[in-house]
């Protein structure tokens, strides 16, 4: 067995990776309103703490909220006392970068958010650095881009009639398929290291703008892509949300990621990543 992993949050990323682990030798529980997996026992999230006293990894994908993180709050204590705990990795969003009007941003890149989400974010990361700082105990930030794979994709998107193919030149998002978070866990898990806190991009290769993603899902669905609408004439229907992920543009580099994790992204852009859910849904053995 490798060790023990508690993962605060199986949603879809977290059971994704909750599942590579147990794969790959450790035993595996996590907190969850919704069903999981048989082979992952679910706790309430008040049912933490107990789990804490043997875990070695603790994974934590909830988000904060108006009153901060809601792990370090609850069970912030139980955290730092944990005897076993010997690494740490929270899911947080490659939003903390803010708006660069279409530039490069990697690793080493000063956080800039804009939004309030994204500043929840980065003092939640930085609530995280300090107590990994005070327990000697190792911490990866993992920046997510947007996430999509199986059942969240263009693909699903276009079936659902609800896909919009948006053109705002030049204005690319950056993606992340959920079978290349969970790998890319793992394989930060498995390292040896020292205390210390971590910048990890989870990002793929190539950022692409929307219309073109949609272009290549409807390409593979055999159908043609919807009607092309100006951002002009769509922002006026976008939800809060939605204007908050437009008003922001940058590309995200993970080369150096990739090379501290030892290895590759599978699908190093949507294409691959597409294709391989398409491949999947139709019984075939992905690439």
């Amino acid at each position: 067995m490798n060790g023990t992993l508690l993962v605060i949050g199986l949603g879809y990323s977290g059971t994704a990776a909750a599942l590579a682990a147990a794969r790959a030798g450790f035993a595996v529980s996590g907190t969850s309103r919704r069903p999981a997996p048989p082979c992952i026992p679910v706790l309430g999230f008040e049912q933490a703490a107990p789990a804490l006293t043997h875990a070695t990894h603790l994974l934590v994908t909830a988000a904060p909220d108006e009153a901060g993180d809601p792990t370090l709050a609850r069970h912030g204590a139980a955290i730092a006392a944990a005897p076993a705990l010997r690494w740490l990795g929270y899911c947080s969003t490659t939003g903390v970068y803010g708006d660069r009007d279409g530039g490069w941003v990697d690793e080493t890149s000063p956080p800039a958010p804009g939004s309030e989400r994204a500043r929840r974010r980065l003092a939640a990361e930085q609530a995280w650095r300090d107590l990994a700082a005070a327990k000697g105990c190792a911490l990866d930030l993992i920046r997510l881009a947007g996430i999509y794979g199986p059942g969240r994709s263009a693909l699903d998107d276009l079936r659902a009639g609800t896909a919009r193919r948006i053109l705002k030149p030049g204005h690319a998002f950056g993606r992340i398929h959920r079978d290349d978070i969970a790998g890319g866990i793992l394989a930060a898990m498995v390292q040896v290291r020292t205390p210390g806190a971590r910048v990890l991009n989870f990002a793929d290769d190539l950022p692409a703008e929307s219309a073109a993603v949609l272009a290549c899902a409807a390409a593979l669905l055999g159908r043609a892509p919807p009607p092309a609408i100006q951002f002009a004439e769509a922002v006026a229907a976008m939800s809060p949300m939605a204007r908050s992920f437009w008003a922001e543009n940058r590309k995200v580099a993970s080369a150096a990621t990739q090379a501290a994790l030892g290895r590759r992204w599978r699908y190093p852009s949507y294409r691959e990543g597409l294709d391989a859910i398409l491949a999947e849904e139709r019984g075939e053995r992905p690439a």
